[in-house]
């Protein structure tokens, strides 16, 4: 194991998680969207989509590969993934997007749920920050020492 190699699996983890953290604020911004841009089959709007960020931290090959190399990747973002549930439908006979029932086609976003992700990926961020700072402790308590 390098020096190095505790400062680049945290920077890995603090890019996966600001990237977790876009993603989530997407989704919050945009849980009232009924219009992503695309029509469905009947003809009707289709609303936004929920996201979700998958994680790997590489195949088992992969990884005992780069152990007996001496160097480790970390985790990395895999895809971006828009979840399939099915929208959540409100009624509100108002709304130009309404069907001839009155109920429209309403992302399927919690954003109770959003919330959640967005304080763990906030604590994870946090979590690799402290990681990244006691290596860079650790080098700098090295270099004191070859100087004496």
């Amino acid at each position: 194991m390098g020096l190095f190699t505790g400062i680049e699996i945290s920077s890995s983890g603090l890019t996966a998680q600001r990237l977790r953290l876009d993603v989530t604020a997407s989704n919050i911004a945009n849980a009232e969207t009924t219009r992503s841009g695309k029509i469905d089959d009947a003809g009707r709007p289709v609303p936004y989509r929920k996201k979700n960020v998958v994680f790997e931290t590489g195949s088992p090959f992969e990884t005992c590969l780069q152990r007996k190399l001496g160097s480790i990747s970390g985790v990395r973002v895999r895809s971006i993934v828009a979840d399939n549930a099915e929208p959540r439908l409100v009624y509100n006979p108002d709304h130009p997007d309404a069907d001839e029932v009155g109920y429209v086609r309403m992302p399927n976003v919690n954003i109770l749920e959003e919330m959640v992700d967005l304080i763990s990926a906030t604590r994870s961020y946090e979590a690799n920050v402290t990681a990244l700072n006691a290596t860079k402790e650790m080098c700098l308590r090295a270099l004191e020492i070859g100087r004496r």
